[in-house]
C-alpha cells in the first residue's frame, strides 16, 4: 500500500438507551471531523427499519464464526447467546481508504479491546445515561423489545456502568444539548492535539 492514511479511532460505548447512537449520529453529520461510521457486523436479524449495508452487515450465525475463526474482526463479542457483534478488520481499512476518521457505536467490551488495540490513536468515550430507572423508561418507549429483552438489556447495563472508568472520557447524558456540545469538544481537541503534535 503506497497510501498509508491511518485516521483516528472514535469510540463511543453505553449501555443501550444512553443516546450514543444519537451523538454519534450528530456527530457524523459535522462534516468538519471528517468522521465515517463503521459499520458493525451481528447474527441478529434486523429490526425495525435497519437495512444491510447500512445499519450493520446482517450474517448468518455460521458466517459470523467462520469470521472469527479466520481473524477477520478487530474485536467481536457474544453479546447475548447466539447473539454475535463485532468490527470486521476490512471495515476500517475500508474507511481509511476513503481517508476518514472513524467512529463507532459498539458495546463497552468491543469498545475497549480497539482502544488496546489502537491506544494512541484512539479516543473511547463512555455515554453515561441518569439512571438505570431512566435507562429503563427509555428502553421501554422504544418499543422494539419484550419486557424480557428489556430486562437483560438493566441487568448488563449495570455490569457496563462500572467499565465506565477504564474509558478515556465520560459524557453525562442528562441533558442531550449539552451532551452534544461534550463531545464535539471531544472530537475537536482529539484531532487538533494530533495535528499539532505531527
Amino acid at each position: 500500500m503506497k497510501d498509508n492514511f491511518k485516521g483516528k479511532l472514535f469510540v463511543f460505548s453505553a449501555p443501550s438507551g444512553s443516546g450514543k447512537t444519537t451523538i454519534v449520529r450528530h456527530l457524523l453529520a459535522q462534516k468538519k471531523f471528517n468522521l465515517a461510521f463503521s459499520i458493525s457486523a451481528t447474527s441478529r436479524a434486523p429490526r425495525g427499519f435497519e437495512k444491510h449495508g447500512e445499519d450493520y452487515y446482517f450474517i448468518s450465525l455460521q458466517d459470523f464464526k467462520n469470521h472469527i475463526k479466520a481473524d477477520n474482526f478487530l474485536e467481536w463479542e457474544e453479546v447475548y447467546r447466539d447473539n454475535f457483534y463485532g468490527t470486521l478488520k476490512t471495515e476500517v481499512e475500508r474507511l481509511w481508504a476513503q481517508k476518514k476518521h472513524v467512529i463507532f457505536d459498539i458495546d463497552v467490551a468491543g469498545g475497549l479491546r480497539i482502544k488496546k488495540k489502537f491506544p494512541t490513536q484512539t479516543l473511547s468515550v463512555f455515554v453515561k445515561p441518569p439512571s438505570i430507572d431512566e435507562l429503563k423508561i427509555r428502553l421501554k418507549k422504544r418499543k422494539t423489545e419484550t419486557e424480557e429483552k428489556i430486562n437483560m438489556r438493566i441487568a448488563k447495563a449495570s455490569v457496563e456502568l462500572a467499565t465506565a472508568p477504564q474509558f478515556d472520557k465520560i459524557i453525562k447524558n442528562y441533558d442531550l444539548e449539552v451532551a452534544l456540545e461534550e463531545a464535539e469538544v471531544l472530537i475537536g481537541e482529539f484531532l487538533d492535539l494530533k495535528k499539532s503534535e505531527s
